[in-house]
């Protein structure tokens, strides 16, 4: 059974930094393209960032992101994980880990648009 728990996510000041995990369980993690997502009030679901698995290092970040966000994983431990740093109040979102989309990265994405994803950890940047 595919599991992607989410976890870090809180209240910080503007300017801040957050780093987000998702422990991952029930499939050969390490085959496998990782996404974080995100959705917030009033704009939809939108592309945070991708990593690929065990062959090679590739990311991807959605425009909205580049240059303050960094996700990383550990093969080892089965675990994704999103470091923000800069965050702004239009980062406020949940955040979702998820796996396997039906689109490519960027494409217009609904919640029918990957596979797997967990049940979100809510991220508000606030004064």
């Amino acid at each position: 059974q595919v599991q992607l728990v989410e976890s870090g996510g809180g209240l910080v000041q503007p300017g801040g930094s957050l780093r987000l995990s998702c422990a991952a369980s029930g499939f050969a993690f390490s085959s496998y393209w990782m996404y974080w997502i995100r959705e917030a009030p009033g704009k939809g679901l939108e592309w945070v960032s991708g990593i690929s698995g065990n062959i090679g290092g590739a990311t991807y970040y959605g425009d909205a992101v580049k240059g303050r966000f960094t996700t990383t994983r550990d093969n080892d431990k089965n675990m994704v994980y999103l470091q923000m740093n800069s965050l702004n109040a239009e980062d406020t979102a949940v955040y979702y880990c998820a796996k396997e989309p039906r689109v490519r990265f960027g494409g217009i994405i609904d919640k029918d648009s990957f596979r797997s994803w967990g049940q979100g950890t809510q991220v508000t940047v606030s004064s």
